[in-house]
């Protein structure tokens, strides 16, 4: 892989894991196009997808400092018999939702080989499928009454809708960040709520993914390459910006026209996987 190749996809990498477009599904088509996919390809991605975890934790350092303190005053509570389900704080809550709505991807991972073979395999109607699928999903979030349920407000319900929409969301071309915030607006919570929710929430997805794939990938043989540490680098700095794009997007009520976007692009996308099969080879640039 050379050096611009790498550059590009870590550009749309950053972009699009943080904007509800599928990062996923835009690095899939990308690959597909280009002839760059397999194992290679999926392990480079898990390397993008740590560089976008690095700028999660920038842009939300002080939220998940937070939540760090808060997890130690949970532990001193709990050895000294102080804890108590119903004088949690905000931050306390949090904690206990999001390892909920994690737990909720146990089911999905039993399915992993079947879900990367979608962004691995010669077709991309897969994919086109997801697009759509992300589209309705923005578009009818993008309706709900404005939610007011702060962090100390998440109800276990909440939680395990967030979490199982983050599972679907393991498809290549159904957005992750998309889902998870469709699925808080979808459950009331404030915009903020939804966003912080979401970015937190992909933490122990994100860095759980990227190490099983990175595992599969060495047991395969595949090597490590210089271009990998390009692209991490650029799929931070890239999701940083992209972070301050999205939560300007969520507050000002614009996720219909990414859902406008996805809708168009699935239906692009299954019309060119249709002509791939007709022609018997896929379409390359």
């Amino acid at each position: 892989m050379g050096v611009i190749e790498a550059i590009f996809q870590a550009i749309i990498q950053g972009l699009t894991e943080f904007l509800p477009v599928s990062s996923s599904g835009h690095l899939s088509l990308f690959q597909h196009f280009t002839g760059n996919d397999g194992e290679g390809a999926l392990m480079f991605s898990a390397i993008l997808h740590l560089g976008t975890l690095v700028a999660v934790f920038v842009a939300f350092w002080d939220t998940i400092k937070a939540l760090i303190i808060e997890f130690f005053n949970l532990c001193s509570d709990i050895i000294h018999g102080k804890f108590s389900f119903k004088n949690m704080n905000g931050e306390r809550n949090m904690i206990f939702m999001i390892i909920l709505s994690t737990a909720m991807l146990l089911p999905f991972f039993i399915f992993k080989g079947f879900l990367d073979g979608f962004a691995e395999d010669k077709s991309i109607f897969a994919e086109g499928i997801c697009f759509l699928y992300t589209a309705c999903i923005l578009i009818l979030s993008d309706k709900c009454a404005k939610g007011t349920k702060k962090p100390k407000d998440i109800k276990v319900n909440d939680a395990v809708t967030v979490g199982f929409f983050q599972g679907i969301a393991l498809l290549p071309g159904v957005s992750r960040s998309g889902s998870t915030i469709s699925s808080g607006l979808f459950s009331g919570f404030s915009r903020e709520t939804a966003v912080r929710y979401s970015f937190i929430l992909g933490i122990p997805a994100i860095l759980g993914g990227c190490v099983l794939e990175v595992g599969d990938a060495v047991k395969e043989g595949i090597t490590f390459e210089a271009t990998y540490i390009i692209g991490f680098v650029v799929a931070a700095i890239v999701g940083i910006m992209a972070i301050k794009m999205v939560s300007w997007l969520v507050k000002s009520d614009k996720f219909k026209y990414f859902g406008y976007y996805t809708a168009v692009l699935g239906v692009v996308v299954i019309l060119i996987s249709f002509i791939e099969m007709i022609i018997g080879h896929p379409l390359s640039i």
